[in-house]
């Protein structure tokens, strides 16, 4: 079983992707398939971003047993007023800075919903936003 967190702050654009690139080393050394690693690498970056750009600051944490590889998210706020429009392809509330830099399409929850095989999320006003998404190990 392979357990790692990451620790992902608000606006940290210098570094984004850094832990989604190491959840795809760990998956490589795994030995996980080209088709399930890029489906999590997929998801792992957008999870990521999501926190860059959207919240407060968070977590993101990774865990593989001989099963299952599951992706979870957990942020500090400010939540999501909307899921459901949230959910929707394009639908976006990235700021000027993060939409100046080429982020904040509106893609990355859907993008993490298509490559899942189970996708959950949870979000409360001022409290923040808790994803999980996991992959059947191929």
């Amino acid at each position: 079983m392979v357990h790692a967190e990451y620790d992902i702050q608000k606006g940290a654009y210098n570094s984004a992707g850094e832990a989604s690139a190491d959840i795809k080393r760990k998956l490589q050394q795994l030995g996980i398939s080209p088709v399930t690693l890029r489906r999590v690498a997929v998801s792992s970056y957008e999870m990521e971003m999501n926190i860059i750009i959207h919240s407060l600051g968070g977590t993101m944490g990774l865990c593989v047993d001989k099963d299952w590889i599951t992706l979870s998210s957990k942020d500090q706020g400010p939540g999501i007023e909307d899921v459901e429009l949230a959910m929707s392809e394009g639908y976006s509330t990235a700021d000027d800075d993060a939409r100046s830099m080429g982020f904040g399409a509106g893609m990355g929850l859907p993008n993490m919903k298509r490559n899942a095989d189970d996708f959950r999320i949870t979000s409360q006003l001022g409290e923040g936003t808790q994803i999980t998404i996991t992959f059947k190990v191929m």
